[in-house]
């Protein structure tokens, strides 16, 4: 990789003459009321043309996850579906698309893996984020491949305006589970930084039911993480920074699949595990040229890197992906109705594995433009990106967005939006199970959107979408990948934000109808409805919440042979401030036990569903001390 080439958008900066807001992103990843992963810029939410869902740092803190699938869950729209409890790789659906049909970030970079296409945000540890935001629909022309389903982006912790800021937090619970997390962050009016370190560990549960003997223990999970967040302002026209997390560990697993012995032709038992590093690191330069012209240069480099090893062999396999990734955003206010997004996008994919794969590199390369218009009694927005890929060519996609303002309480959106997903390496270039003539998955989406402030304290937005798939990835009949499949998805999903009788209420409700068109069956995991309900008070130092987690019935195969049941999952949650640096905190999951499954796995001739926690229990103690 030729960093000098990397390095020189940095020594093209023009020096500018008046920056607005120094640290203005760092400010505004505190707001509930901004957005930044649509348009990667800071906007108000409610400008934004995306559907989309923000958490702060305070509402973690409130809401007590135990990782980032309990957190996305809460999200209208979003499923989740685990194998078998904490650690446990999870399938993400964003209105009915598949995991890899969804973009995440953390702090701008992509970190999924380039071989599976998993992003296993089961590893991001939960005290090392700040907030997190996610986009429901295609934003393609923001960032290319694998953003049809919709962006989740996480940002790691940001250091205060003044003085030193430390932290400590420990907690017990339920599985012999440990999380232990300190850190500390600090600021004045040059620089700002937040350095934290977390180890979390659970004994985990038994994930199966009928299964090999080697698979009746508990999978334990094990997760060390650090992170770091730095920002200067060099004058009041230029901010640096730089952001790193990293996140290893282990997971054990089971597997009731065993291993085929080649010699006795039979399935041999395994007690299997994996050692895992998702790490992403970048560094970037913000500027403000002039009174229109802003620009942003940020440089990447991310790791997901996975061994997995075997305590009743010697075995082991090695899936290693490396990324490094360039984009240059020029962001124009051309006058009081239009504005300008010009970008460039560079980044290249690297494999090493102990599989020999028959392509173990790739670059993308890419250019975007996106117009906004502001009139009195309505706004457009129009993008349009292209780009070009070192395995399957160019593609090129667009978008666009009509806004009315219906009155000054009342907006209604209505949307147009194309995405692509580029074939993995696995689909592509996996010996004897991969087909290098594969074409990305496309999609069309119509959306819209009805947003609504009811009262000075109640917030509705709800939408209506469609999303068409087409030249969908499937494995054939001769176990290669081809593009056969297409898919239609039309959906509904709400949030409603209000206040009663004094309780904060945060209610998400959706329903899909996600179809195989070929064969008019329901795709596989994928609930027709799905609800979320969360309800908080404070009384002075005491905070109480309640949440409601409702799925209904789904399947788990493409043929709809292999049900999986319904349930609702209702949990309690507490805090209290003994004073002003120390918070207990408490909290009851799946307070009435209930079993339950969101995928089966295949054992002796039959299917069974992967075991979930039941009724599990967190207490925590957090140590804030005053500023220093």
């Amino acid at each position: 990789m030729n960093f000098s080439r990397l390095a020189l958008p940095f020594l093209l900066l023009p020096t500018a003459n008046a920056l607005a807001d120094t640290f203005e992103r760092d400010q505004a990843l505190k707001l509930p009321d901004v957005l930044i992963s649509a348009n990667r810029q800071v906007e108000a939410r409610n400008d934004s043309s995306a559907a989309n869902t923000v958490f702060t740092r305070e509402d973690i803190d409130r809401l007590q996850p135990s990782d980032v699938p309990d957190l996305l869950r809460r999200v209208p729209g979003v499923q989740v579906a685990q194998t078998g409890g904490r650690g446990s790789l999870p399938g993400v659906y964003i209105r009915g698309t598949q995991s890899a049909q969804s973009l995440v970030l953390v702090d701008g970079q992509r970190i999924g893996s380039s071989t599976s296409g998993d992003s296993n945000l089961q590893h991001l540890n939960i005290e090392q984020i700040e907030r997190v935001e996610v986009l429901r629909g295609s934003r393609s022309v923001i960032y290319g491949s694998d953003a049809i389903g919709g962006v989740i982006q996480i940002f790691t912790r940001r250091g205060v305006e003044q003085g030193l800021q430390p932290r400590l937090h420990v907690g017990f619970g339920s599985n012999q589970t440990w999380e232990r997390s300190l850190g500390v962050s600090g600021g004045d009016e040059k620089t700002r930084f937040n350095l934290g370190a977390s180890l979390d560990e659970t004994a985990g549960i038994d994930r199966t039911h009928e299964s090999y003997p080697s698979d009746s223990d508990h999978d334990a999970y094990r997760n060390k993480s650090v992170s770091l967040s730095l920002s200067h302002a060099l004058t009041d026209d230029i901010e640096v920074g730089a952001n790193l997390l990293d996140n290893r560990g282990k997971s054990e697993f089971d597997n009731p699949f065993g291993r085929f012995d080649t010699n006795t032709f039979e399935s041999v038992q395994q007690q299997p595990y994996s050692d895992f590093d998702v790490s992403s690191v970048s560094s970037y330069v913000d500027a403000r040229v002039n009174d229109i012209w802003k620009t942003r240069v940020e440089f990447g480099h991310t790791e997901n890197r996975e061994k997995t090893l075997d305590k009743l062999s010697d075995e082991r396999t090695v899936f290693n992906t490396y990324r490094d990734s360039l984009n240059w955003q020029n962001d124009l206010t051309l006058d009081a109705r239009n504005s300008l997004i010009l970008g460039g996008d560079w980044y290249e994919d690297r494999v090493n594995s102990s599989t020999a794969f028959d392509e173990d590199s790739r670059w993308n390369r890419a250019a975007f433009i996106q117009h906004r218009y502001q009139a009195d009694s309505f706004s457009t927005e129009l993008g349009l990106r292209h780009d070009d890929n070192q395995q399957f060519g160019s593609q090129n996609t667009w978008s666009g967005t009509f806004t009315l303002p219906l009155n000054p309480d009342n907006d209604l959106l209505l949307s147009y939006s194309e995405g692509f997903r580029a074939p993995t390496f696995n689909d592509l270039y996996y010996p004897d199970f991969s087909n290098p003539d594969l074409k990305p998955e496309t999609s069309k989406s119509y959306e819209l959107q009805w947003r609504s402030q009811l009262t000075d304290s109640s917030r509705l937005e709800a939408s209506i979408y469609r999303t068409d798939l087409e030249d969908a990835i499937i494995f054939g009949s001769n176990s290669r990948p081809e593009n056969v499949a297409s898919a239609r998805i039309n959906g509904f999903e709400a949030a409603l934000k209000q206040e009663l009788f004094g309780w904060q209420s945060n209610l998400g409700v959706a329903i899909i109808d996600p179809r195989d068109r070929d064969t008019g069956h329901t795709l596989a995991r994928r609930a027709r409805r799905t609800l979320s309900w969360d309800l908080d008070r404070q009384f002075d130092q005491l905070n109480l919440g309640a949440s409601w987690q409702a799925v209904s019935s789904s399947y788990d195969d493409l043929n709809n042979q292999q049900p999986l049941g319904g349930y609702a999952l209702f949990g309690l949650r507490s805090s209290w401030a003994l004073n002003r640096e120390i918070k207990l905190d408490l909290k009851v999951d799946n307070l009435l036990d209930k079993a339950y499954s969101r995928a089966n796995y295949s054992y002796d001739g039959s299917q069974y569903g992967y075991r979930e926690e039941g009724r599990t229990w967190m207490f925590g103690v957090t140590w804030t001390p005053d500023t220093l």
